[in-house]
């Protein structure tokens, strides 16, 4: 009898009528904070989903690397043991060359820039370039514009000669700092403020939401305006995974992703200049300009980084992205070639 009752427990859970009443678990992992533009775009999605899907739809959020770190998160979507993550959109240059244009230095004006061309035909084009890899974009997060900081002013390129930075897993940041003649060094995001507290690095890069929200400000002398790159995201899953998704599902959760997003940068957009003049309230870090000379200069000297990667990228990317920066910021660019 024993036995038996064995037997039949095993086919009620092998059958897909019970199993199909169990909700879909969508893990979503990420790297920041909650109260970041991505933190908040991650809870949006979660309350929009549950509530498009109740009972069938299940939507568990992890933030500040509580489930993976940034070296592991891509690994783990893959394997499947997680369903959404939000990497930078440094992360997949391995995956596609082509996503390498986002780290390129002084590309674009601002993010309105960046917006602009990730919702142009060529920034769609590369949320579906990594679908024979296993894996789909969902759509772009903003963060916003990078700042460099260290514990000395960094108003020339000449500045930054000699120090060590922190830069993500990136051949083009690696090869930014490298024409400055710094030192890159690849280190994980939650290990950052340790690294820079303990001067196993003397700077980094990061726009103002991460460096208020993480304390970086805490450990840094000085944070220059540079502008100088871009720091967004990719909503990103498993391909295989989404597409076996029921249909209305996968609609209304590309609905809610839709929605999530725009959540979401429009919190970076808002935020921007609020997380930047919290750092400079806390007075902990000096703010510093940079003067449109010093500017030119920057451009200048990171001119070999686009000509290096160029090929890579393709010259018609590099136009697109150009082409939704103003035309003061066009004449610049053009001119560093």
């Amino acid at each position: 009898m024993f036995k038996r009752l064995l037997a039949i427990a095993a086919v009620l859970v092998l059958t897909p009528a019970v199993a199909s009443a169990d909700p879909i678990v969508i893990k979503y992992s990420h790297v920041v904070a909650e109260q970041t533009p991505k933190g908040q775009a991650a809870l949006k999605f979660k309350e929009l989903a549950e509530k498009k899907f109740p009972g069938r739809v299940e939507v568990q959020v992890f933030p500040n690397s509580q489930l993976f770190g940034d070296g592991k998160e891509m690994e783990a979507l893959l394997l499947g043991d997680v369903q959404i993550i939000a990497p930078s959109l440094s992360k997949f240059s391995k995956y596609t060359p082509k996503l390498q244009v986002f780290d390129l230095p002084f590309l674009f004006d601002n993010l309105q820039a960046v917006d602009r061309f990730q919702a142009g035909p060529h920034g769609q084009a590369l949320l579906d370039s990594m679908s024979d890899k296993g894996l789909k974009g969902l759509g772009y997060l903003h963060n916003g514009m990078k700042q460099l900081s260290a514990n000395k002013p960094l108003h020339l390129p000449a500045d930054a000669k000699g120090l060590k930075f922190r830069i993500q897993s990136s051949d083009v940041l690696e090869a930014q700092f490298k024409v400055l003649g710094a030192n890159p060094q690849k280190i994980a995001f939650a290990e950052v403020y340790q690294a820079l507290q303990s001067g196993v690095v003397d700077g980094t890069e990061n726009p103002w939401s991460n460096t208020y929200t993480k304390k970086f400000y805490e450990v840094q002398k000085y944070i220059m305006e540079s502008d100088h790159g871009v720091l967004d995201y990719m909503v990103v899953t498993n391909a295989p995974w989404w597409n076996s998704l029921p249909a209305d599902i996968r609609k209304g959760l590309g609905e809610a992703m839709t929605e999530a997003i725009n959540h979401g940068n429009k919190i970076a957009f808002d935020e921007a200049a609020g997380y930047r003049q919290k750092v400079i309230d806390d007075k902990k870090a000096e703010v510093l300009p940079m003067t449109r000379a010093e500017l030119n200069q920057w451009r200048k000297a990171m001119a070999p980084v686009w000509r290096q990667f160029e090929p890579e990228i393709g010259r018609d990317v590099i136009n697109a992205a150009l082409k939704a920066n103003n035309r003061t910021a066009m004449k610049a660019a053009s001119n560093t070639k």
